[in-house]
């Protein structure tokens, strides 16, 4: 892993982990990454991982709307600064959000998001 998500562990699964990113500029953003040492790409998933991949989606969106209540997702599977499969999972707010006395706002709603 190019960054060090380890400490920011939330849940392995067989073929999958789940980390909460450490630049939260998009409340309850995470990386979802392959456990596979080879796996490069999307299309290397194997089917078993294809078919986890998508429950970890859901559990992580599910688990999401309850706790922070956003108003849409985005997934992106890039791969331009780690060669490693992974994923971001992006919620997203049309407000802003307050959590633990912080506000979070998504400027960029409905447009691409940005991380910069």
């Amino acid at each position: 892993m190019a960054e060090d998500f380890s400490k920011n562990l939330v849940k392995e699964y067989k073929y999958w982990a789940i980390y909460v990113h450490s630049n939260q500029g998009y409340l309850g953003r995470c990386v979802v990454w392959c456990k596979r040492e080879d796996a490069l790409d999307l299309t290397d998933a194997t089917p078993e991982e294809q078919s986890e991949l998508f429950l970890v989606l859901r559990d992580l969106k599910e688990a999401t709307k309850k706790v922070f209540q956003p108003d849409w997702f985005n997934y992106s599977f890039l791969g331009n600064e780690t060669r490693h499969l992974h994923g971001h999972f992006i919620p997203r707010y049309a407000k802003p959000k307050i959590f633990m006395g912080i506000v979070f706002e998504d400027k960029f709603y409905g447009h691409n998001y940005k991380t910069d």
